[in-house]
């Protein structure tokens, strides 16, 4: 059976789901619907075993049955078997309407997840100042033009809009970033893997990525295959229905290509590559005890912050409210860099705590010292990512038009100090 929640804590504390469910600003009727349906699960299980034991022991009178006696007592037996077949069609039939009705609910979000929308953030912490120049500054696309960084018009002649080349010193740029991620990554006891970027329709429903946000995937009906618009998906899919051992956290980090539609973004972020459909992203994802979950989660965070400061950018982290978490996480955080020529920050890398709502959906257990087996909690985080370009070009550029390179990327572009227009 898939569940998002513990049905136990869904029966005992219903009105715990509507809460979270309320701060969400998603329906709280889910929350009756989902009662009922776990009430109708149950009666259905009930109703099976007493079958079941009726027929255990029916099959005992069977054996113990005097010759002339058998035959009336097989044929009952036929009959509690078809009944017995018949009540746990009807279980399946309640486990899947459960099922159903419970993925309506999102994860239990933290107590202290600001409640509201998008706009209802708090700011937990600055770095830096709002970057000001004494010359006019250039967009990104502007500098990626003039320095041969990336080729956008192309883009959009070979792949349509929201595509582009990363051309010559652009495309090293995000290679540097990858790397000295990578370098980071390791450093910090993770696992790094490749990552398959088609996954089947239960891991990509089991991440939660098919709920609300399901118009953003990328599907492939011939195959019934789906795009990933993170590693995290298969990372997550990675011990699916898997019993693994947590005497240590299981850390990795996933290296792909990853697309998104953005159907949900007509008319935003149209110019340059903030928001385009295909990306590479260096992916943290950790599977650890529940009770560990709010520490590797600022663990995280905090590696995300050493990225970032590496790469000299001012930056905000801020507490994403509950409207805007997404189905699967119960608090996550985003930081965002500072972007001179919007003069606004943006979101540059996020890190969610998604306690056990995947594992749940996944089968991905440990085991506990009572010798039971019980949901992990999943966390991911970004470690870097193409969009990181943006940030970099417009706050390190100079009067000239060119732009000087963080001293902790120099070396992962063979010493290159300032980026000169071409």
């Amino acid at each position: 059976m898939v569940g998002v929640i513990d049905p136990q804590l869904l029966r005992e504390q219903p009105d715990l789901v509507k809460a979270s469910q309320e701060r969400r600003g998603d329906p709280v009727g889910y929350v009756d619907e989902a009662l009922g349906a776990e009430s109708a699960r149950r009666a259905a299980i009930t109703e099976f075993e007493r079958l079941r034991a009726e027929q255990n022991a029916h099959g005992k009178l069977v054996g113990a049955a005097a010759k002339d006696d058998r035959p009336a007592l097989i044929e009952q037996g036929r009959a509690l078997a078809a009944g017995v077949k018949d009540a746990q069609a009807r279980v399946t039939e309640a486990e899947a309407a459960f099922d159903a009705a419970v993925s309506k609910l999102g994860n239990l979000v933290h107590p202290d997840v600001p409640a509201g929308e998008e706009a209802n953030f708090v700011t937990l912490s600055t770095h830096g100042e709002e970057r000001t120049f004494d010359f006019e500054p250039r967009d990104h696309v502007e500098l990626g033009e003039s320095l041969k960084a990336f080729d956008i018009v192309r883009g959009a002649k070979v792949a349509g809009s929201r595509f582009y080349y990363l051309t010559g010193i652009g495309m090293r740029l995000e290679l540097a970033i990858m790397l000295m991620g990578l370098d980071q990554v390791l450093a910090d006891g993770f696992t790094p893997l490749t990552t398959p970027t088609l996954v089947r329709p239960e891991i990509m429903r089991g991440t939660g990525f098919l709920g609300e946000h399901a118009d953003e995937v990328y599907h492939l009906p011939a195959d019934d295959l789906y795009l990933t618009g993170t590693s995290e998906v298969a990372l997550a899919g990675f011990h699916a229905d898997e019993i693994v051992d947590l005497a240590q956290p299981l850390r990795y980090a996933g290296w792909s290509t990853c697309y998104r539609r953005e159907a949900g973004s007509a008319g935003r972020d149209t110019r340059g590559i903030l928001r385009v459909h295909q990306f590479n992203k260096l992916e943290m994802f950790s599977y650890v005890k529940p009770d560990d979950a709010e520490a590797e989660h600022e663990r995280m965070r905090a590696l995300q912050e050493r990225m970032l400061q590496a790469c000299e950018l001012d930056y905000r982290v801020i507490d994403v409210a509950a409207g805007d978490l997404g189905s699967s996480a119960a608090r996550k955080f985003d930081i965002e860099a500072w972007i001179p020529s919007q003069q606004q920050y943006r979101e540059l890398t996020s890190t969610s705590n998604c306690t056990t709502y995947q594992s749940r959906r996944l089968g991905t257990r440990f085991r506990t010292e009572s010798g039971k087996t019980a949901p992990v909690a999943t966390l991911n985080g970004t470690a870097a990512t193409t969009r990181w370009l943006v940030a970099i070009l417009e706050t390190h550029q100079q009067p000239d038009g060119s732009v000087r390179v963080p001293a902790a990327l120099q070396p992962y572009l063979g010493g290159i100090s300032t980026i000169e227009p071409a």
